[in-house]
Parts: C-alpha cells; sequence; structure tokens
C-alpha cells in the first residue's frame, strides 16, 4: 500500500463516523479512536486505507477534562525541590491504580501543562498532587493557607523538655513566625502533625528545634483527601465527588 494514500487520521473518522472534522479531533484527542487495535491521540496520524481504524464504545466527542493526579511519591525523587529525578517519571500507565470499571484511561495529554500543588522534599514521601485544573491550583495554592496536611515523622534523639508543647505553639522558620500545629506522638519514635501552610523543610527544622531528629517523614493527607493504600511509587486520578 502506497504512502500516497495514507490521510489524516481526523480525516478519516470524520468520514467513517459521519461527524464534523472538529469532533473527529475530540474523539481522538480524548482516547476514543483505535488504530489496529491500539489506542491513537494524535489527529495528525496518517493511516491507510488497508488500517482498522474504530471508535471505542462510550466513545464522546465532549473536549477531555483536566485531570488531577494523586502520587504517592517515593523518597529521593524530586517534587519541586532541586536535587532528585523528577517525581512525575513515576507517572506511567503501568503505574495506575484504578478505581473500578469505567474510570478515566491514562492519555499522554494527562502529562501536559501540569502544575505541582503541593510540594514536598526529595528525602520525604508521601502524597503528591499535580493538576490541570485551575480549580485545584486555587484551593490548593492560592489558598493554600486554609489546607490541612498531615504528616507522621520518624524521629530519633530525645526531646527536649516541654518541647511537645512548643511544636504545638509554633516555632520559628525562615524568619516567619508558624502557624500553630497539631503535634502529637504516636509511639515512641512517631510523631503526627497536622497543620495548614506547611512548606518544604520546616517540619525538619521545627524538630531539630527541640532536640529530634528526623529519620523519615511521610505525608498522608491533604485536605480531606487520605492518601489511604495507595502504594508508593503509584498512583491515581482525583475522582469527581473528591474535594480537597
Amino acid at each position: 500500500m502506497s504512502d500516497d494514500e495514507a490521510i489524516r487520521l481526523a480525516k478519516r473518522v470524520a468520514a467513517q463516523v459521519a461527524c464534523s472534522r472538529a469532533e473527529a479531533e475530540r474523539y481522538i484527542a480524548g482516547g476514543w479512536v483505535s488504530v489496529d487495535g491500539k489506542v491513537v491521540e494524535d489527529p495528525a496520524t496518517r493511516v491507510t486505507p488497508a488500517q482498522e481504524v474504530a471508535l471505542l464504545p462510550g466513545a464522546t466527542a465532549v473536549e477531555p477534562p483536566p485531570v488531577t493526579i494523586l502520587l504517592h511519591k517515593p523518597p529521593g525523587f524530586q517534587a519541586g525541590g532541586a536535587e532528585g529525578q523528577d517525581a512525575l517519571a513515576c507517572v506511567r500507565a503501568d503505574t495506575l491504580v484504578r478505581a473500578g470499571a469505567g474510570e478515566q484511561q491514562f492519555l499522554k495529554r494527562h502529562l501536559a501543562r501540569l502544575t505541582l500543588a503541593t510540594p514536598l522534599e526529595t528525602n520525604a514521601s508521601g502524597l503528591v498532587v499535580y493538576t490541570q485544573d485551575f480549580r485545584v491550583v486555587r484551593r490548593l495554592v492560592e489558598d493554600s493557607a486554609s489546607v490541612e496536611q498531615e504528616f507522621v515523622v520518624e524521629v530519633s534523639g530525645q526531646v527536649a523538655e516541654g518541647g511537645l508543647a512548643l511544636l504545638n505553639r509554633g516555632l520559628t522558620f525562615q524568619g516567619r513566625v508558624m502557624a500553630p500545629l497539631k503535634a502529637s506522638w504516636q509511639s515512641e519514635n512517631r510523631l503526627r502533625f497536622a497543620g495548614k501552610a506547611i512548606r518544604p523543610g520546616q517540619i525538619e527544622h521545627m524538630c531539630r528545634a527541640v532536640g529530634l531528629g528526623v529519620t523519615s517523614i511521610k505525608r498522608i493527607r491533604i485536605g480531606r483527601v487520605p492518601m489511604a493504600s495507595l502504594p508508593q511509587g503509584q498512583w491515581r486520578y482525583l475522582q469527581a465527588f473528591e474535594r480537597f
């Protein structure tokens, strides 16, 4: 079959489905079109008459909505820091945890124009949010002072007398007085922190100020969204009913 007979996928879909070229492009961009059994997302892909082009069940020509990604970042990956491999390298089709049938399928376009809404230290692990949705950016970035975060911190050493009260009352960090946090012991070497507008480096600084060394930091909740059982290095989409 000559390459001269190949045409743009959008043109083929428009003719096959009897829709406009714009609608065909939205079908393709939404991940609803397969070529020889494989989903193709680029409307400019060229196909020959011999290739099988199919519209998948449930296809819709509406513009795909913006997505929000919840990642359980492993330690050593950077999410807002200067060093380490980008944590977005963990966001792949094979690391997606699906909530159930009919959930949003992974598309390459979901990795475009993402905003890191919740930075986290490179040596820390836990919940990190990337989003294409301006409403989530407004909530987690612009209104971060109203969103509580929760951390579990493994520590070593002996806490100074009155240290827990100091952690709860608030200390200074980078020349600014920090808002009071809720700090409590979970076990002999584990502290739980819950607070708003917590910045990278803040918890480790606070622990040092009361005589404690930090072994590990894990963020387990942002607002009303917990990390729950999401495995380390894996991710999922924020569901339509979830709100931070």
